[in-house]
């Protein structure tokens, strides 16, 4: 470890203690706001550093020592990056879990106090920050965490989503694919999967901004129903049925799938929409599943699953600022609700390397237009957005969490599916599909 001088040597001690404890070198070096620079190695200087351009970086990270310190740190603009966030981040996951000791708290707290670095009152989270108000998983508390997430501008999502608009893992044949390819793909898995046949009627729970839809009418000629909590995007869904000449086919409605009381229908997807209901509402959301379903349907719930079942973290910088009130749950914990909804599970597929790939292509696609999406949602959500995504496409990579497509055929009349499992990716998309009834 080195340390050049400044403000830097106030936190020497610190530094050299983790790295003693974590048996390793930090990740990057830290730089401050006086330019003194603490960091790996004799002498630097490091591939990467971490750039503490205000003291108020300080009190953040010192009145709150986790994830939710650094990352109100990070969004705020006070803590940045001159490297590889990739690698920063790859290096840094050997320290995820890592706990100060009250020893360390009291010494970080102290260097902070002697800089002038803390303040009464303290400052105030960044703006971006979800503060949750009401019940968990009320109707009206999971409309307004789903607004924080999704109401943000539908032209910030396109730019880095891509002209498909879909805000889901692709499905790729070739990590070469282009994403406007891969989530095609996708979109025409599932489809396959519920085996549509012209005339269907599907209920779309969580449907975004209407691309599976769309897909499935045109390609299959069903009819479907759409519901999303997001007012901007039902919006989109809308306009983009409209154009594509399928409103007579097509409803979006701003509805809770709890709220749902037209069912039965033929066929029933949800995709990433299972992270959002929470442990304590998981059987109740497979069971209303169910019932939307009629006797012999089939449903496919796809979503995000926990690998490694950690202690609940409720102040991870995702839960205060990306998607709040979300839970992953383990996969079979997921199918266990399933089954215990009367559902027959028929064909469960892990995508995780699929879902790796498309973040890293989101990442891209945001680093290409970055001062566009700041000048459309500002700094804050972007660096939001930023970090998010190229961590959850490091904690797919590493297998800390998965994405499943769970296929489910509701008794009570014979179902559609072959008695070999068929090859669900269609060679040629086009010739794959058929003409709208």
């Amino acid at each position: 470890m080195y340390s050049t001088g400044g403000i830097a040597d106030k936190f020497a001690k610190l530094v050299a203690g983790v790295e003693e404890r974590v048996d390793g070198p930090l990740p990057a070096a830290v730089r401050f706001w006086d330019g003194s620079e603490v960091g790996p190695g004799e002498s630097g200087p490091a591939e990467d550093t971490i750039i503490v351009r205000d003291p108020r970086a300080l009190q953040y990270a010192v009145m709150r020592p986790d994830q939710l310190g650094i990352g109100r740190a990070w969004v705020a603009g006070d803590v940045d990056l001159d490297g590889d966030l990739y690698r920063v981040m790859s290096k840094g996951s050997r320290l995820y879990g890592f706990q100060f000791t009250l020893g360390e708290k009291v010494r970080a707290f102290l260097a902070a106090v002697s800089l002038g670095a803390i303040k009464i009152p303290p400052p105030k989270p960044p703006e971006a920050e979800a503060r949750p108000q009401g019940r968990l998983h009320s109707l009206g508390r999971d409309r307004d965490v789903i607004s924080h997430h999704y109401d943000v501008s539908n032209d910030f999502y396109r730019m880095f989503l891509g002209p498909t608009m879909v805000y889901s893992c692709a499905y790729f044949a070739d990590p070469a694919d282009t994403l406007e390819a891969a989530q095609e793909r996708k979109l025409d898995v599932i489809c396959r999967k519920l085996h549509l046949e012209p005339g269907e009627r599907m209920l779309d729970i969580g449907c975004g901004w209407g691309s599976l839809l769309i897909h499935a009418a045109r390609n299959y000629g069903v009819r479907g129903v759409g519901v999303t909590l997001s007012e901007e995007q039902a919006e989109y869904a809308r306009a983009a049925i409209r154009e594509a000449g399928l409103s007579d086919s097509l409803e979006v409605r701003v509805q809770d799938y709890r709220e749902v009381s037209d069912g039965p229908y033929d066929k029933v997807v949800s995709v990433g929409m299972y992270e959002h209901v929470g442990a304590s509402q998981l059987d109740r959301y497979m069971e209303i599943t169910r019932d939307l379903v009629r006797p012999g349907g089939l449903a496919l719930h796809h979503g995000i699953c926990q690998i490694h079942r950690d202690e609940d973290m409720p102040n991870t910088f995702i839960q205060r600022y990306v998607f709040p009130d979300g839970e992953l749950h383990p996969v079979n914990q997921v199918i266990a609700a399933l089954e215990r909804s009367g559902q027959e599970l028929r064909d469960a597929e892990s995508m995780r390397e699929h879902y790796a790939l498309t973040l890293r292509h989101w990442v891209a696609n945001l680093d290409a237009r970055r001062d566009e999406a700041i000048t459309e949602v500002g700094e804050e959500r972007e660096r939001v957005w930023r970090l998010y995504m190229a961590a959850s496409a490091l904690a797919f990579e590493r297998g800390d969490v998965s994405i499943f497509q769970l296929l489910a055929a509701v008794p009570g009349d014979r179902h559609q599916l072959e008695l070999a499992r068929p090859r669900y990716v269609a060679d040629d998309l086009e010739s794959a599909t058929i003409e709208p009834a």
